[in-house]
């Protein structure tokens, strides 16, 4: 963790020597640049508002809850405490109040056992509030044991590390019921990456133990009103609405020491009039409709209600046919994954990640770092990731070859540090690019078996980036990788026939290459999350009047797929198809500029729409208003043999969607299973969606064939397969793993 706070190590580190208003104007001029930069997820960030798995609601049916906490962070916020307790008490309100053990106060036992008779809660907040708490891991374990002891003698059971700090793997080192240093969304911390949730979590130890995570929902009033300038809590208001519609958990975080009870207020102070405001807005607004829980009363509730149930393995999976005690199979197995992309955002290195840890595997990820709002140390769904500070980049060969060699010799250095250490038994490396298997030299010379995992072939992908001839130099360089890349790995596995056939007939036997498909989230593109707009009687298949007749294309937007030609197909139909429209999804990149050009040359600037970057979550969500997907891909070396895992996405859903009749789509559907155009083809195109339009009994006919492919190829099955696979590698005596749903986390 040290690394990710090196830039706050300097600022701590000089902070004494800094007066408090150059301090903060230096953080006012920082704070205007990123409010601006991140005004679509802060103070409110859509992404964080679903519900946790199974979520049942409140108790007494509450439509949220409130959870009031307060830091102490000097001797005047010391003096306030009385009065806001009063305040609070007044108004009918309870909270926390959270002390420094060992800052440049002491907070008195009188006053601390005076909280707790009138019905409030004391908590630690940090140990000694100097920003170095998670500096060193040997100094953390014996920090570890004093704030400990502070947690017993002062009765508190809740944490909050100074300046939202957080590391939640070194927290289980401390013996509390939950933890409070993380929030939804907040670019203005120090560490500033966001649980994106606005619902408590359970973080599992592991071992049966563990705690709850309260993330803070409504923004500091410190970055409010002190950094931001605000002289009002409208932001706290508006955003509440936000979380009362939602349904979820409102913790905000005030400190005594910036109110300001008097008319003589000192620049570090806000009026304490507007706290008191913003209380009595949700006493009259809400009334009747709020739980406002002690955090110590949420996390046990939560604990009681939410907490994830142990998974249950069935000895009769595992090991029994040997005589060997149940157990998880790769229980025991340090295995070591890396990627040059964003593990969070990939979701096939993801999936499989998490299939290794779920089947009892220790597992390590190396991957980019996309920015300074993702931590460089997060553990992800019991998965440890570490991210190397390199950001992909988009350029020219030289540049992308460039960018690939510093992650090799970062990832390999890394790998070659841990192995000695972990002695890994597995490491499992992604293309691209391929010669990236090669970070593994070192634990392969010390045992490790390695995987080499072909998400797509480069000699392919690049003749179709960059319109290369077969016989160009870089390609046939790029084939000599390949081969000595697959040679080096002890397997070999790629998403789908098609890729798999290449593979073999020009760099390996058949018997070294497998395949695990890329198969969409059951969790997340399942109908049943979103009501009846998923099923059979969807818009697509019951159209009346002018409703509009909605075309979908979500991914990457490259020339290579083709979105000049669905742009063409819209204004070939504009006058037959009434209400037509196209919606892109994907990052904004210089070739979406071209397309918008082409939707003004072309007329049909207001029949196409560009959406952006979404979550899974968001194109499942507006996946069920679509009548019909696109992968309109063009002709090329690359698309005649991939498989677009958005295929899959779409009949997941129960939507049609229109694809190329290219062999990588073809090993997997027929005619009579999918809607097939001919690649490149516009004229093609637009008579496939007209005859989409004007055929939905025909349509839906279709949808219900191409969703028996898809059910055969759910990634429940590959995972099995795949966790089958690494059985089979490292020798198990079984390979046949079950393992339940994930554990409810809230994100």
């Amino acid at each position: 963790m040290a690394a990710s706070f090196l830039s706050n190590r300097i600022y701590y580190r000089f902070k004494p020597y800094l007066p408090w208003r150059l301090r903060m104007a230096l953080r006012r001029l920082i704070a205007r640049r990123k409010r601006e930069a991140f005004r679509d997820v802060w103070p409110i960030n859509e992404a964080a508002g679903g519900a946790p798995e199974n979520w049942r609601g409140w108790p007494g049916g509450k439509k949220f809850a409130l959870v009031l906490t307060h830091d102490v962070e000097s001797s005047n916020g010391l003096a306030k405490c009385r009065r806001l307790m009063e305040m609070e008490r007044r108004l009918g309100f309870c909270s926390s109040f959270n002390f420094i053990p060992e800052g440049d106060y002491q907070a008195p036992a009188e006053l601390r056992s005076e909280l707790l008779r009138e019905g409030f809660e004391v908590g630690v907040h940090d140990l000694r509030h100097d920003g170095k708490l998670y500096w060193r891991r040997n100094d953390f374990t014996q920090s570890a044991r004093s704030i400990n002891s502070y947690l017993k003698d002062w009765n508190a059971s809740g944490f909050r590390a100074a300046f939202m700090l957080h590391d939640r793997e070194r927290l289980h080192h401390l013996k509390i019921e939950y933890d409070a240093s993380t929030f939804d969304t907040d670019p203005f911390e120090p560490q500033p990456d966001g649980v994106n949730t606005i619902f408590p979590f359970w973080i599992s130890d592991g071992n049966g133990g563990g705690y709850i995570e309260l993330p803070y929902t409504l923004p500091q009033d410190s970055t409010l009103f002190l950094v931001l300038d605000e002289t009002s809590p409208e932001i706290w208001k508006n955003k509440l609405e936000w979380l009362v519609a939602r349904g979820g958990m409102a913790l905000l975080n005030v400190h005594p020491d910036y109110l300001g009870f008097g008319n003589d207020l000192d620049a570090a102070e806000y009026p304490a009039a507007w706290y008191e405001d913003f209380l009595r807005h949700i006493k009259t607004a809400y009334a009747g409709e709020y739980w406002n829980p002690l955090p110590k009363e949420m996390a046990r509730w939560f604990r009681e209600n939410y907490r994830p149930a142990k998974k249950n393995h069935h000895s009769e999976d595992f090991f029994s046919a040997n005589g060997h005690d149940a157990k998880l199979p790769l229980a025991g197995t340090r295995a070591a994954v890396v990627l040059y992309s964003y593990y969070a955002s990939d979701p096939r290195p993801r999936r499989e990640a998490e299939a290794l840890q779920q089947a009892g595997a220790d597992v390590d990820v190396i991957c980019l770092r996309k920015d300074n709002m993702e931590s460089a140390f997060e553990i992800l769904d019991g998965v440890n990731v570490f991210r190397i500070p390199l950001k992909r980049r988009r350029g020219g060969r030289l540049v992308y070859i460039f960018q690939y060699a510093c992650f090799l010799a970062a990832s390999a250095f890394l790998l070659a540090l841990w192995g000695l250490k972990k002695r890994y038994k597995l490491v499992h490396v992604h293309n691209m690019p391929d010669f990236l298997v090669f970070s593994g030299l070192v634990p392969r010379w010390l045992g490790a078996k390695i995987i080499l995992d072909l998400h797509d072939p480069m000699p392919e992908l690049f003749r179709s980036i960059y319109g290369l001839s077969e016989g160009h130099f870089f390609v046939c360089w790029l084939k000599m990788m390949e081969k000595r890349s697959i040679a080096f790995a002890d397997l070999a596995i790629t998403p789908n026939i098609a890729f798999k056939e290449l593979f073999t007939s020009r760099s390996c036997l058949a018997e070294k290459m497998e395949t695990v498909m890329n198969s969409p989230e059951a969790g997340i593109f399942n109908p049943e999350n979103y009501g009846d707009k998923g099923r059979d009687n969807s818009p697509a298949f019951e159209r009346s009047g002018e409703r509009p007749f909605i075309l979908m294309y979500h991914g990457l937007i490259v020339a290579r797929h083709g979105l000049d030609l669905a742009v063409e197909a819209v204004a070939r139909l504009k006058a037959k198809i009434p209400g037509i429209q196209l919606h892109l999804y994907g990052e904004r990149t210089a070739y979406l500029e071209r397309i918008m050009a082409l939707t003004r040359e072309l007329g049909v600037e207001k029949q196409v729409c560009f959406h952006g970057f979404k979550t899974l979550e968001e194109i499942a969500g507006d996946i069920t208003r679509a009548d019909l997907g696109l992968v309109p891909n063009r002709l090329s070396v690359f698309t005649e043999i991939n498989f677009p895992t958005r295929i899959f996405e779409y009949l997941a859903m129960n939507k049609p969607v229109i694809v190329p009749s290219t062999r990588g789509i073809r090993d997997y559907f027929n005619d009579d299973e999918i809607l097939f155009f001919e690649p490149s083809n516009t004229s093609d195109l637009a008579a496939k969606i007209l005859w989409a339009y004007e055929n939905p009994v025909e349509l839906k006919r279709l949808v219900e064939n191409g969703r028996l492919v898809y059910e055969r190829n759910y990634w429940e099955t590959e995972r099995e397969r795949f966790l089958g696979m690494v059985g089979r590698l490292l020798k198990l005596q079984s390979t046949t793993v079950t393992v339940e749903e994930s554990l409810v986390s809230g994100r």
